[in-house]
């Protein structure tokens, strides 16, 4: 008798959690903390956060992580199934967007380090649009969210899975302000990459 395939997880992991005796340990956690969409706590959640992080992958599975921040509601909800998030002018490498366009997989983490100290992930297949792209379908994406500046695309993702982090050990951080843009002591970008390329 064959099986159906498991409804969340890869292959791998599952072939791991039957080598390290983990699988019904996995299945309880795949049954009753991951879901198929957002639900309507994980949607106030993702209203309230001013940053996430990315993982993309190129079409030879090579591996990118990347950060993005703003303002509460940046990253709009659309609805249970799909959310979005603009992206602005950078350096010009466009690292995350270029490995969509070869490898529309995407996970987000939203790690809320001040209140709720949890984690949610969130899976799922993303599409780039243009701001007026996206706008025609979606008239209610928030506006303003970089004063004097509008997105370059947005980023729409449709939900295949979402999950909370475990909170145990997601550190309590205290917001401080933000140093100022003539601050002395502030590290410049490039005093990091000081030596690189020299003979150690």
């Amino acid at each position: 008798m064959t099986l159906p395939p498991p409804r969340f997880g890869s292959a791998g992991e599952h072939r791991l959690q039957q080598q390290l005796g983990t699988a019904e340990r996995a299945a309880r956690f795949y049954d009753q903390q991951v879901r198929p969409c957002l639900t309507p706590e994980m949607r106030e959640f993702i209203g309230r956060q001013t940053m996430l992080f990315l993982a993309t992958a190129d079409s030879h599975g090579n591996c990118d992580s990347s950060f993005r921040a703003g303002p509460p509601g940046f990253v709009h909800v659309i609805d249970d199934h799909s959310l979005a998030y603009p992206e602005f002018r950078g350096n010009g490498v466009v690292a995350s967007a270029g490995n969509i366009t070869e490898n529309p997989h995407l996970g987000l983490l939203f790690v809320d380090f001040t209140h709720d100290h949890v984690g949610l992930h969130v899976n799922g297949v993303a599409q780039l649009y243009t701001d007026a792209g996206l706008r025609s379908r979606h008239p209610g994406l928030p506006t303003g969210l970089a004063p004097g500046r509008g997105p370059e695309m947005w980023v729409r993702l449709s939900v295949e899975e979402a999950y909370i982090h475990c909170s145990k050990y997601i550190p309590h951080l205290e917001p401080a302000p933000r140093p100022g843009g003539h601050d002395a002591a502030r590290p410049k970008d490039s005093d990091y990459f000081t030596g690189l390329g020299t003979p150690g």
